[in-house]
């Protein structure tokens, strides 16, 4: 009980972590996966895969080498050279995303809530340092309460989508593809950002639980369930007309369906980007606090800071450049990941 326990925990937290801002508002799916079509279904069922495999893998090694960040983690990967180069770039992406992130949220509150955007990245962020006192309690209590009604409320707009007289045709449909290139490697480069920047919540995570068999049956479930949500996110994108210009297209699909929940399903998105906000937070705070001898919550208060100044920038803009971007440079750490046999260390 006490493993099932444990392994769902930590199943919401790589849920939690992986849907960012992007991830929720279907925008990043819209640009990796729906905008491809058929093509791009095919390739979220790769990814979903590849999310299982290497999401469970990863933890399960956090485990085996002690990790206490991703600093030790990319040092087994990489070797210690190559390692402090990886550590650099991963923690200028994990800032640059978080800072998307935030953004995110402004501009869940702008453009569903009409309130201006500032508020709601103050609102975001009095609400982040609030977890972050908590600690790994918090950071486990948002996400088994978001990310259930998460999946509960994909699964409502899936059953609605899949009803519809185009739906068939839509599903099968094959658009012109100018860079082919692009779809073949989006499944790939999608897990591989994804994960690479996971890893700061994950292996910190796993190697305090230090339990191999419950990460291991923690990461399966969450990845099963990333499977899911891709899938269910994607059947309802293929039903909006033109989905490429919206910010926040699954939010559009909603006040269009299901206009009596509307608000409630805003208040799941802003929850999703935000469990993704703390994960990070949580994931670089374990990291500075390796060689910043203060009190975590002044740790946690300087990288909230930096990512408020990158959160000015236009969100639409930093996700169509940043996450492709960093996708295919994280390709070497899943390749690497994938690579490396499971041998427990002593």
């Amino acid at each position: 009980m006490k493993k099932w326990t444990g392994a769902l925990q930590i199943a919401a937290v790589y849920v939690g972590t992986v849907v960012g801002a992007g991830f929720a508002t279907g925008r990043e799916i819209v640009e990796f996966f729906t905008r491809f079509g058929l093509v791009g279904f095919a390739g979220l069922l790769v990814s979903g895969y590849l999310f299982t495999v290497l999401g469970s893998k990863l933890m399960v090694k956090a485990v085996e080498l002690r990790a206490k960040s991703f600093e030790d983690f990319n040092t087994h990967l990489f070797g210690k050279t190559f390692a402090s180069i990886m550590n650099i770039l991963m923690m200028f992406m994990l800032m640059a995303v978080t800072g998307v992130m935030l953004s995110g949220a402004g501009a869940v509150f702008q453009e569903q809530l009409h309130m201006n955007k500032e508020m709601g990245i103050a609102i975001t962020i009095s609400l982040t340092i609030g977890v972050m006192l908590l600690g790994t309690k918090g950071l486990f209590a948002v996400n088994t309460f978001i990310v259930p009604m998460m999946i509960l409320f994909n699964l409502l707009l899936m059953s609605r989508s899949i009803t519809g007289i185009h739906f068939i045709q839509s599903l099968l449909f094959i658009p012109h593809i100018h860079n082919w290139w692009k779809a073949a490697a989006a499944p790939f480069a999608y897990v591989a950002f994804n994960l690479g920047l996971s890893q700061a919540v994950l292996v910190p995570l796993a190697a305090e639980m230090n339990d191999r068999e419950a990460v291991r049956l923690g990461g399966k479930i969450g990845g099963i369930a990333l499977t899911l949500i891709l899938i269910s996110s994607h059947f309802a994108l293929i039903s909006l007309p033109n989905v490429t210009i919206y910010e926040i297209p699954m939010a559009v699909i909603v006040k269009n369906t299901f206009s009596g929940i509307y608000f409630i399903y805003v208040m799941v998105i802003f929850g999703e980007i935000f469990t993704s906000i703390i994960g990070d937070i949580y994931g670089l705070e374990k990291q500075f606090k390796q060689f910043l001898p203060i009190n975590s919550i002044w740790i946690n208060i300087i990288i909230v800071m930096i990512i408020y100044f990158i959160s000015k920038l236009e969100y639409g803009a930093l996700l169509g450049l940043l996450y492709p971007l960093f996708g295919y440079v994280s390709i070497i750490f899943i390749a690497l990941l994938w690579l490396k046999p499971n041998e427990k260390v002593k």
